[in-house]
């Protein structure tokens, strides 16, 4: 797409954009995620292909699975399409990026493993940003450390919480991002963990 002078910053910016083909996340205003497309990429911003309708100036957060997350804002919007802007030197609000660790109830198994033990799979009941609660084979004990393993993701190193009859709370030592928490919840109800 060929951007109009209006859109660009400065000569030489847009030229620098490196052609991509990689999935990613938009965070918008209210903690609304969009599943988007970086289409270019340089240091300083990206194109992007998105179903949500932006708004010029508009402040986001874009996420990129195994890459991190950083604020942005919209240079541009045109007709599914977008510019984002990592330099615009601002803090995007608290509200755009926290979201409350409420549990969703999910059906699914993963891959679980206690310290010096073998894997082996469990269900899942719920789970939430900062843990999950899962019905157990084997029995730990309150503060037992654990591995946690949905399929296509990282080892997350967990805790025990609590333990009640074959039911365990087990909490992520690094809370998971709100948008890999939706592609989580997406995956297990559609029967992939």
């Amino acid at each position: 797409m060929n951007e109009p002078e209006s859109k660009s910053t400065g000569p030489d910016r847009r030229r620098e954009r490196r052609p991509i083909d990689m999935r990613g996340y938009l965070t918008c205003a209210g903690g609304i995620t969009h599943a988007i497309e970086l289409v270019d990429l340089n240091y300083g911003g990206c194109g992007i292909a998105t179903p949500a309708e932006l708004t010029p100036g508009e402040q986001v957060k874009l996420s990129v699975l195994g890459r991190g997350s950083m604020p942005a804002l919209v240079r541009w919007y045109d007709g599914g399409k977008a510019g984002l802007d990592f330099e615009a030197g601002f803090e995007i609000p608290k509200k755009l990026i926290e979201r409350g660790a409420g549990r969703i109830a999910v059906p699914g198994e993963i891959s679980l493993r206690a310290a010096g033990k073998i894997p082996y799979r469990v269900r899942v009941l719920d789970l939430s940003t900062d843990g999950c609660r899962v019905e157990l084979v084997e029995l730990p004990r309150v503060g037992d450390a654990m591995r946690v393993k949905f399929d296509g993701l990282e080892l997350l190193e967990a805790e025990v919480c609590w333990v009640e009859g074959y039911t365990a709370g087990l909490k992520f030592h690094h809370a998971i991002h709100p948008a890999v928490l939706d592609l989580l919840v997406a995956r297990l109800e559609n029967g992939g963990a």
